[in-house]
């Protein structure tokens, strides 16, 4: 997994509530088990009608919007379980999502495939569409180590909150696995001493 930087980068919006993660990458999509290749995918139904091409009225095929910042409405991710909407989203380029609520499982999805859950409040998210809405090209600073999502420009500033240990996990571009691996010394030491054979 890669390991969590500092980002600073224009934010997309999506401001819409009660996004779940059909919408985020629809069903039909889910037939590898590879986390490559599902950003194509990423929001199809809205990215493309029927005949394949893209819809002009939806953001993601909107040049006045880029970068690796994803803002949401309340309540993002829910519905089904799919980690392949973490893979999605990651794969498409975002590595953090802001929104005012996130679906448990969705969240932890999103924290073990290295994308970064940022939650604020329902009047912070407000601010930062309107920033979004009056400049387009607004540049949004993201600090994990410090806990900061800031934006120069309009000083605005907000502190958001995470697990400790996935935040080490994300510093160091680590998932569970990983991070149970390199700790394989200290954990035969222990059983060496507390395990009776």
């Amino acid at each position: 997994m890669k390991k969590f930087t500092n980002i600073s980068s224009q934010a997309v919006p999506i401001p819409m509530e009660d996004i779940d993660t059909d919408q985020i990458i629809p069903a039909r999509f889910l037939k590898s088990t590879s986390r490559a290749g599902f950003g194509a995918n990423l929001f199809r139904d809205w990215r493309y009608d029927q005949n394949d091409q893209p819809k002009k009225d939806f953001v993601l095929n909107n040049d006045t919007y880029s970068g690796s910042i994803l803002v949401c409405g309340k309540n993002f991710g829910c519905g089904s379980s799919r980690e392949h909407a973490a893979w999605a989203l990651g794969d498409y380029g975002f590595r953090v999502v802001v929104s005012s609520f996130f679906a448990d499982i969705f969240k932890n999805n999103a924290l073990n495939n290295g994308l970064l859950p940022i939650t604020v409040s329902q009047e912070q998210l407000h601010t930062i569409f309107k920033i979004i809405e009056s400049d387009a090209a607004a540049t949004f600073d993201v600090s994990l180590i410090n806990q900061k999502f800031t934006c120069p420009s309009e000083q605005l500033t907000i502190d958001f909150s995470i697990d400790p240990f996935k935040k080490t996990c994300l510093l160091e571009g680590m998932d569970t696995i990983d991070f149970l691996i390199s700790k394989r010394e200290t954990i035969r030491e222990f059983e060496s001493r507390h395990l009776v054979y």
